[in-house]
């Protein structure tokens, strides 16, 4: 069984832990994700969605950053950024 809130837990703090700005937001129709404003960058997660729909915007913001493989995550937040 997963523990959904600590994996979106965990992806929070590794999204921090890279120098995200994580947001979590009541954020009506307007669905996750990330933007970068100048040299910063932000993550705003709804608070209105599942946390499963969470983790898959962090999930998939977090693929994109090659940095996030120089940080120690669990096995299966690993798997879920690589896809497997």
């Amino acid at each position: 069984m997963v523990d959904t809130l600590g994996l979106l837990a965990e992806a929070i703090q590794l999204a921090r832990e890279l120098g995200y700005d994580v947001r979590e937001e009541p954020l009506g129709d307007t669905s996750s994700g990330g933007v970068r404003i100048g040299s910063s960058r932000k993550i705003f997660l709804n608070v209105s969605d599942l946390p499963a729909d969470q983790i898959q915007h962090l999930v998939k913001i977090l693929a994109a950053d090659d940095r996030w493989e120089t940080v120690p995550v669990s096995h299966l937040l690993k798997g879920l950024i690589r896809g497997d």
